[in-house]
């Protein structure tokens, strides 16, 4: 009887359960972190919590860090269990989160890491997890971690559908959700509200996070197409293989 597969792969993928696991554990927590403070602070003043909740979801950086959790909790279990492929559709919602990550990193260090956002109250060690570690860590994730598969290109598709529901459902609610504070409609971001600078402004901001969204996905696709396989038998089978 050979001994177990002890690949550099299978090393691999043990080191990525636990870092994944970890890093899902922590943005989970620095989501939950921030909402509680934030709930804290909109109670003792009085707010609609209904309202100041529906805010906090429709941040971007929120959205983009739990689908990363999800994405995280799935690739975790799925290493676990011995798999040197990501499904298909593991891959998609992996590349997806790899590139809103990136697009959160990106756009918070560049335009708004000096900016107070609508939320209350910030929790400094949360902040930096959401907006800075957790972004680093998806690079790391989509450069190294295993299971990297030969994707197609039109997953760069895919990748944008969530960003269009989400500026357009931002760019129709802002009008209509009246903040109690401003007496004006709310918007998540200040380069999004078409009262800093008009519509003009706004539209020219999409654009290019747009763009740079298409970007990143298509770099994400680029190195799996030239990293990942369409074809790798699992450790599960290289173990039963080798017994």
């Amino acid at each position: 009887m050979l001994p177990p597969v002890t690949s550099p792969t299978r090393r691999a993928s043990q080191t990525f359960v636990i870092a994944r696991t970890l890093m899902a554990a922590l943005t989970l927590s620095a989501v939950v972190a921030q909402y509680a403070a934030s709930f804290a602070f909109w109670s003792e003043h009085g707010e609609d919590l209904g309202f100041r909740s529906t805010n906090f979801i429709s941040f971007f950086t929120i959205d983009s860090n739990l689908i990363a959790v999800v994405a995280l909790t799935i690739g975790a279990v799925l290493l676990a269990r011995g798999s040197d492929r990501d499904p298909s559709w593991f891959a998609v919602l992996r590349a997806s989160a790899i590139t809103y990550m990136a697009i959160t990193g990106i756009v918070y260090n560049t335009l708004l890491r000096d900016v107070d956002l609508p939320q209350g109250v910030t929790v400094w060690w949360s902040n930096e997890v959401l907006h800075l570690v957790a972004p680093l860590y998806m690079l790391v994730d989509w450069l190294w971690a295993p299971g990297a598969r030969r994707v197609q290109w039109r997953t760069v598709a895919y990748i944008a559908v969530f960003p269009i529901i989400w500026v357009t459902y931002t760019m129709l609610r802002g009008p209509q959700a009246i903040d109690p504070w401003t007496g004006i409609g709310w918007y998540p971001y200040p380069f999004l509200n078409p009262l800093n600078g008009g519509y003009g402004s706004v539209w020219v901001y999409i654009a290019i996070i747009a763009v740079t969204i298409v970007l990143v996905g298509a770099a994400v696709v680029a190195v799996w197409r030239r990293r990942g396989t369409s074809e790798l038998p699992n450790l599960q089978t290289a173990n039963r293989l080798s017994s």
